[in-house]
Parts: C-alpha cells; structure tokens; sequence
C-alpha cells in the first residue's frame, strides 16, 4: 500500500511546511437579543470547538465519512486502494476513498481537478496536516468549511439554515441529517429533498450504531422524532436588514481586518412576523404576477424593530424599504391635515365635499360623486381628495412640504396642487420615520439599526449612543391628528389593520390606476409602513391600501405589540422616560467604545468606556 502511496505522489514537488490556513474576516450580525441574524464576509466561519459539540455530532461525521478518522495518520490505505483498483484505468483520480484529513487538505489548498498528481499533493498535505494539528482540530476545521447546500458553508451555518439552532444544539436526528448531506448537497439537501434526505439519514443512524457512537435505541428514538426543517431560510427576510447595516457597518470601521460581532435593533421573532405576513399579502393577490411588497417598523426612538425590503431575499434582494422610490398616495394627506391643525383648522370642522378646480386640475374621489358637508375628521376618514386639495391650496403647499420634511422625509417634494394628494416619490423607510412622531408624542426621530460594533474578544469599536429625538409636533394639533387617524382605522379607508385591545391609528394610500398601496399606521411606541406594487410600476388588480396592505400591517402587528414595548399613543410630548428603553446586553469583556462616531479604535488602543457613558 505504501507504494501506491509512492506512485501517487511520484512527480509531486516537495510542499515544504504546511501552506498558511487564511481565512478572510467576517462580520456576524445579531438581533437584539443575540440572535445570529447575518453573516457578511469570508464565507467560512472560524473553526468550530469539537469538545463543545454534543458527541454524537462529530460521531455522525465520522461514522459516515471516515470511520478509522482517528487512528489514520491523514489517510486510509484500505479505501485508497479500493477507489485506485476502481477508477486506475481511467486515467483519472479515485472520486471516493478520501478521510476527512484528506477532503480538508483539498478544501483549503487545492483545486477540484481529478488528476493522479493532485491526489498525491493531497496525501502529503494530509499527512502534514496530521502532523501538524489534533484530531479534533482537524475536525472542526473540516465542519467550519465543508458546504451544506441552500449558501450554507459549516456546520454552525447549516444547523442555522435547515433548524433555526446553533451546532451545539442539535439534536441527534439533526446531526445525522446534516452528516447525511456530505455525499451530495444536491441530492440530500433536507429542505430540497426531504425523501432522499430521510433515507440517507438513516443510513448515517446505521452507520453510527455500526460504530458504537450510539445504540440500537437511540436510533429507534432519533427516527421517532422528525425535526422542524426550514424550507426557506428562518433568517431569510432579515437579510434585507443585514445588507442594510452591513454598508453601514463597512463605512464606520473603514479597512479593518477583524472578526467583528454587530449588535443590531432587530426583532428577530418580529421580522418572522413581518416576514410572514408579506409573504401571505402578497401571495393573496390574485393575478398573473405576484406584486412586491416592503413592511418597515420602527419604535418610538427609530430603532428599526423589524424590516422586510421585498416578498422573497432569494429571488431580489433589492431593498425595497430604502431604495424603492414610490408616490405615497393619500398616505400623505397626514401631514397636509397636520398643517391645517398648526393653522387652526381642527376635527370639527365643517368643510364641503364639492368640485374644485385649481390652476386647471381638478381633482375626483376614489368613490364617485360628492358628500357636500362634512366635517374635517370624517375626510381624512374617507380620504375624500376634494378637501385635501382645497386644504392644502388654502394654507400653502410649500408649508405641507416643509412639515413633511421636518417630520422626516428626506426625499424631494413637489408643490404643484396635486401634491396633497400624494404625488411626491417617497420610501417606506421616511414614511415610517415620520408617522413616529405621530406615534411617540410628536419626536422626529431617525431610522437607525446599528447598536455597536465589537470584537469577536468583545472589546466595543463603535456605538450608537442614546437615541436623538427633536421635538417636531406640539399640542393640540398631535392630539387632533392622532384622534382623526383613529377614526380611519374604526370606521374609515383603514378598518381591515382594526384589531382588539391596542390603541391603533393610521391611514391608508392607493395612487392612480392602483400603482402603490399603502398603509401606514401606529400605536403607542411603535410604527410600521407597508406597501405594495410593482417593481416595473405596473397597476395592481384594483388593491387599495385599506385591503392587501391593512391585512399585511394588522397581521404582523398582532405579533408585534406582545414582543416590543407598545402603550396607548401618548396625548402630548412625554418625557423620554416615559417610553423606556430596554437596555442592550452587553459582551461579557469591559465594552470600550468611541459613542456616535465612524472612528474605528484598533482593539489594543480602544479607550475604556466610563461608568457614566449610558448604554442604550
């Protein structure tokens, strides 16, 4: 044997030492409980501990893989031989018979190509790697990098991927269905091909029984126990969010090399909401193609709870919440009947439901006809376009632009006489931060995500700092406002985002020929936009934003509000205190950071923070 060994790495150069083992930083990303939510970077994660897995994980690896793994030294004559007497005479590699030592000196250092002379370079990186690390070393770095199918590179990943858990918290069943994976990603992938993956799983169980890893028994109760197996990614919708702070993220700490952790305002058990509901809205839409859809919410402070760009992160990934620009529809009347309470107009009031024409526009109703007298707050009820538009022309569209842009959109605004009813473009992510202040007592606040930036070692690079907030609405127009956008949701446009026992208020928008659907709406403390259409533009089959878009934001809300801190939507201007903010957890090492800047501190010069810095 040993000269097949010989005549395998023949024409082989000497390899001297062991190649370095590189691995490019990555970057992992957490909600706010510490949950992984995201990794960008180097796709291969830092070798995983052995010691700390349950034992029957790396047993069922071994068992399927490599059963004398821990008394070869690198290879396995018997199955060398095996695969050489089978595939010798075609001029080409033997495709099986490799050890775990052997598909791991292939993974870091060689190509895929099936030459004679790349199968000896393979045994002498093998014996090196050997010679070099322990066995449980070589097997964690060999279940760090070894690819599961659906984007999943290791075994943490993986586990992540199909069961929602971490490696360690696999269960039996679990790990022999991720071992089962190993002979073909393809062919065995537990969410792909369940049926295939089963039968294969159940080899590994064998195999591990043949080999003592486990008993008889515990086979018989692993295949009792089919696990939950995640068809889509449980993490999928926050990958929208994840592509959102990472640019952030690369901008604060410039060309660091690290391995960094970044502790996010994320929801996780809220973006499985919103994640949800998006897909059931738009899957409800009946039609030839299926519409985008984007759910944003925000607490009182801005931080960004949960956050879905777009129906499905695999097939776009274009972000939606950010980038999509899209006329807002009556979703903008808000801020033209705002305007008129600062004026002194107020719900009460009666105003007429009539033709008008200004500078050769005249307006129409989504209902036909005219209502005549009304008062104030039934119109924004039934988002009658007659009124907005006399409004707005009565007390100056270039003052409804400005309290939309002081309450928060950022985006270019038109002050032509249709405007009031929604003509400027618009993203779901400046609706959201404007309709807070609706929600926290009249604070203009900004969309954030990021809460800071560590080290794998836990030393804080960068932090947020306390939440800014600027008084932006005073009283009693905020009292009046948020008492009219109840009205909406009781009895008006918006009845469908109505549910029992909180304190709810919003609005809906429908632009022409059913382009855009929207609705935007609050409680105490927390805010959510969601809207729908076409990437292309294209109309909607007659959606308007009290149906498909109320539906999206009731569904998600439902679930929202017993997560996240919600109160009845204050009266006034409360002071910050009123609304409390649940302090984030911190690493286990002393933090150190440099608050509210993109200044990167190297971790061995970060300056420690002191007891005082308030943490948020």
């Amino acid at each position: 044997m040993l000269g097949l060994v010989a005549a395998l790495s023949l024409n082989v150069p000497s390899l001297g030492p062991l190649p370095p083992i590189k691995r490019d930083p990555q970057i992992t990303y957490l909600d706010r409980s510490g949950t992984v939510i995201g990794v960008r970077g180097g796709r291969f994660a830092p070798p995983l501990d052995v010691a700390k897995l349950p034992p029957y994980v790396p047993a069922a690896f071994v068992a399927i893989e490599d059963r004398r793994f821990y008394s070869h030294a690198g290879f396995d004559p018997m199955g060398i031989a095996r695969a050489i007497v089978t595939d010798l005479g075609t001029g080409h590699a033997a495709q099986g018979g490799s050890t775990i030592t052997q598909q791991l000196a292939k993974n870091l250092f060689l190509t895929n190509n099936r030459t004679l002379e790349r199968k000896g370079e393979e045994l002498i990186l093998a014996e090196q790697l050997e010679q070099t690390y322990s066995k449980n070393q070589i097997l964690g770095l060999y279940l760090s990098r070894v690819y599961f199918g659906s984007g999943a590179y290791g075994l943490d990943a993986a586990a992540q991927r199909f069961f929602n858990t971490s490696a360690a918290r696999l269960t039996l069943r679990e790990a022999a269905m991720l071992a089962a994976v190993m002979k073909s990603p393809t062919n065995y992938n537990p969410a792909e091909q369940p049926e295939q993956s089963a039968a294969r799983t159940a080899l590994v169980l064998d195999a591990m029984v043949e080999t003592g890893a486990i008993t008889s028994a515990q086979r018989s109760g692993a295949l009792a126990v089919k696990p939950k197996v995640w068809v889509s990614a449980p993490n999928g919708s926050a990958q929208y969010f994840v592509d959102w702070v990472d640019a952030q993220t690369r901008q604060k700490i410039g060309g660091a090399k690290l391995d960094l952790i970044v502790d996010t305002t994320l929801d996780l058990a809220a973006e499985h909401a919103a994640g949800a509901a998006v897909s059931a809205g738009v899957s409800s839409v009946r039609g030839s193609e299926l519409p985008q859809a984007a759910l944003v919410s925000l607490d009182g402070f801005g931080r960004v709870r949960a956050f879905v760009g777009g129906a499905d992160y695999a097939k776009s990934s274009y972000d939606r919440v950010v980038d999509a620009h899209r006329q807002a529809g009556s979703a903008w009347k808000p801020f033209v009947y705002l305007t008129a309470m600062e004026a002194g107009r107020t719900p009460d009031m009666i105003v007429v439901d009539e033709p008008i024409t200004i500078n050769g526009w005249s307006p129409d109703n989504f209902e036909p006809g005219n209502r005549g007298p009304i008062t104030v707050e039934t119109a924004l009820a039934e988002s009658v376009n007659t009124v907005a538009a006399r409004l707005a022309d009565e007390i100056g569209r270039p003052k409804v632009a400005a309290t939309a842009q002081r309450l928060g959109i950022t985006t270019a605004i038109n002050t032509d006489p249709a405007m009031a009813l929604g003509t400027s473009l618009v993203t779901p992510i400046d609706m959201a931060t404007a309709y807070d202040a609706f929600s926290n007592g009249g604070y203009r606040i900004s969309a954030y995500g990021l809460e800071q930036i560590r080290t794998a070692s836990g030393q804080v690079i960068w932090r947020h700092g306390a939440p800014a907030v600027t008084p932006a609405i005073a009283n009693p127009p905020l009292s009046e406002m948020d008492r009219m956008m109840r009205t909406v949701v009781a009895s008006g446009t918006g009845v469908r985002a109505r549910f029992p026992g909180y304190d709810v208020a919003g609005k809906t928008g429908t632009t022409s020929d059913y382009r855009d659907a929207w609705f935007c709406g609050f409680t105490g403390g927390l805010t959510t936009v969601v809207w729908l259409g076409h990437d292309n533009g294209g109309p909607l089959p007659r959606i308007t934003g009290g149906s498909v878009p109320a539906e999206i934001w009731r569904n998600y809300m439902t679930t929202a509000v017993k997560r996240l801190h919600v109160q009845a939507i204050p009266f006034g201007p409360p002071a910050p205190s009123l609304i409390p903010i649940p302090p984030l957890p911190l690493p286990a090492a002393p933090p150190t950071a440099t608050p509210d800047t993109n200044t990167v501190t190297p971790e061995s010069q970060a300056p420690q923070v002191s007891p005082e810095t308030p943490i948020f």
